[in-house]
């Protein structure tokens, strides 16, 4: 990086990508949502038959309390991780994997809508959360797109510069996963990626879903292993066939021991002890959190057991401080035991509202009221 303009450009281009796109849809209409087929409860389905006959491709996930945060014995633990803290939540149907090219498919016919990856850049709404005097990067850069993975051709010295496999690919959308010329051809049932949480709300709307609250989440991928490092426990050596992660040098070489070098498609491994498929690896997920470093300390000093937590009440990470990021869940195919080892159940990052990735998806839930109001 020699000079100001470069370094801008990656700020804008890995950390921003999608800042402030312009708000409109396919022709400037206001959109309008239906609930999904999923979704659809009849006035007489009670509580109890609704939990014993959760809506298709869900599953119940009953209410409890555990430790939220990294496992005494996590040795790759961060310190946002820490420490645990007690947590409660309230029982919630949850969709057994992530929402596929497929179901996303069915969104955007009967809704017309368009994604933040879709839209031109507004550069008048961007430079609002940018430095001021900022210099606008010339036209060809500002054009709609997405982030793709790019395997370096040698080793990488240093594992903190993530443009180095990171490009900023124009044309790149969900459409088109893997290029623009790209397509969802035999990628149906794979986890629609390159959406932003805006889209991902957006489509909860539709289907009459919302995203899950970052101790949710963590609760549900735990599954009745709640001390353990893994979904599946301690054991390291069980991860190529528990997840799609990548194994070898990152970001070099992938060995495919798990199967995968890229993305694969949803339920390709066993599911945790609730049911849930790909809660580790694959995609990243979003949850409706706001990233704050500091949150788990301030909750943890609170010394007593929090009941359905949202949150930190604001978004704050020193390393990216006009950041607005929610908090993401789960890793990876890109998770590496030398990068970033995501695929831990208590890990989390923070991803910028107006950003979208390769490797970034979601899932949703519902509450027995959601389902159940006339």
């Amino acid at each position: 990086m020699e000079n100001f303009r470069f370094q801008f450009i990656t700020f804008l281009l890995i950390s921003m990508v999608f800042a402030c796109n312009n708000k409109s849809t396919k022709n400037n209409k206001k959109q309008t949502f239906s609930i999904s087929s999923k979704a659809s409860i009849t006035n007489s389905t009670t509580l109890d038959s609704l939990i014993n006959h959760p809506p298709d491709g869900m599953v119940w996930i009953k209410g409890g309390t555990f430790l939220q945060g990294a496992v005494p014995q996590d040795k790759m633990a961060m310190d946002h991780e820490k420490p645990q803290h007690s947590v409660a939540v309230d029982g919630f149907f949850m969709d057994i994997s992530e929402v596929t090219n497929s179901e996303f498919s069915k969104f955007v016919l009967e809704t017309g809508y368009v994604t933040v990856a879709e839209r031109p850049i507004d550069w008048e709404e961007m430079k609002k959360q940018l430095p001021q005097d900022t210099p606008k990067p010339n036209d060809s850069i500002l054009q709609p797109g997405s982030l793709l993975f790019k395997k370096a051709k040698a080793t990488v010295p240093n594992l903190y510069d993530f443009s180095q496999w990171w490009a900023w690919s124009i044309g790149v959308n969900w459409r088109h996963p893997l290029g623009p010329k790209s397509n969802l051809e035999g990628r149906e049932n794979y986890p629609v990626v390159h959406v932003a949480f805006e889209d991902t709300k957006a489509y909860c709307k539709w289907a009459n879903r919302r995203l899950p609250t970052e101790a949710e989440w963590e609760y549900a991928a735990r599954g009745n292993k709640t001390n353990a490092t893994y979904f599946w426990g301690d054991d390291l050596s069980q991860l190529s066939k528990m997840a799609n992660t990548w194994e070898g040098e990152f970001p070099v070489m992938n060995t495919l021991k798990d199967g995968f070098e890229r993305m694969a498609p949803v339920k390709s491994y066993p599911p945790n002890t609730f049911g849930l498929y790909d809660m580790t690896g694959n995609v990243w997920e979003f949850t409706t959190d706001w990233y704050n470093t500091r949150y788990y300390k301030e909750i943890t000093a609170l010394h007593k057991t929090i009941k359905n937590p949202k949150g930190a009440e604001r978004a704050y990470d020193p390393n990216n401080s006009y950041l607005q990021q929610r908090v993401i869940k789960g890793g990876s195919f890109l998770c590496s035991d030398v990068y970033c080892a995501s695929y831990r159940v208590s890990s989390r990052m923070g991803n910028s509202v107006d950003s979208s990735a390769e490797h970034l998806g979601f899932r949703t839930v519902a509450t027995p009221n959601m389902l159940l109001k006339k």
